[in-house]
């Protein structure tokens, strides 16, 4: 899955910019990473959109596991990429009064427009019911809201880094994104997510815990590494 994003809708992370500026490496612009993404893949096997100039989202079914199940999904101008599996659909679809036959994306999109609506909690709160092994990104195209979170296990991966365009970039790919991102590129920390509306990187797993970042040795594929301060765990850059 990939998720891209204009300056003008993402504010990214200070600490993903210094990582690139520490260490300058080749980038490319949104629209050539995309394109690499899209090569890599059948026409029968992907779906590109591009959200206006507020950036794209890309699905694709190449490698897709039974273990890690990429879904994607569009219901009231709300867009959202999700892979993985959730332990506890069954009861989250009877919370939120949807069909049985719903899947993880669809219930993802659900308890996201109750929480932009309706609900009187914190997103930690919404994304602490999601029991499972899971990463998404969801766009909402009316108030160009985006929604990125992974699982507190780091099951599936997901990294985040800066084109040279300046856009925002997820993926559950490093190497695409390794491309055009350089040194600014960092893997999405587990239990957190990111929202342009919800006050930016946040842990869900520790809502009290801040989120910060060091700067990794330059023989490291990611510049940065994400970690919540009091946490047992931290995620590790990769090699």
């Amino acid at each position: 899955m990939l998720g891209v994003f204009s300056r003008e809708v993402a504010d990214p992370p200070e600490e993903l910019v210094a990582a690139g500026s520490r260490t300058p490496s080749p980038k490319t612009r949104a629209s050539e990473l995309v394109n690499r993404f899209v090569n890599k893949s059948s026409p029968a096997e992907v779906v590109s959109l591009q959200l206006g100039s507020d950036g794209y989202l890309v699905h694709s079914r190449v490698g897709d596991s039974p273990f890690r199940p990429r879904l994607f999904a569009v219901k009231d101008d709300i867009f959202c990429i999700f892979e993985g599996i959730l332990d506890n659909l069954g009861n989250l679809i009877q919370h939120y009064g949807l069909s049985k036959n719903s899947n993880e994306v669809l219930l993802v999109i659900e308890a996201y427009k109750a929480l932009r609506d309706r609900a009187p909690y914190p997103a930690s709160f919404m994304l602490g019911h999601l029991n499972g092994n899971f990463a998404f990104v969801l766009f909402d195209r009316k108030t160009s809201t985006i929604l990125v979170a992974s699982d507190a296990d780091a099951k599936v991966p997901l990294f985040w880094g800066i084109t040279a365009d300046g856009c925002l970039a997820f993926a559950d790919d490093v190497e695409i994104l390794k491309g055009s991102c350089g040194k600014s590129l960092a893997p999405f920390p587990h239990g957190c997510f990111y929202s342009n509306s919800l006050g930016g990187l946040k842990s869900y797993e520790h809502p009290k815990n801040k989120v910060t970042a060091t700067l990794a040795a330059d023989e490291e594929i990611c510049g940065a590494t994400f970690n919540v301060e009091g946490a047992s765990t931290i995620v590790t850059a990769m090699h």
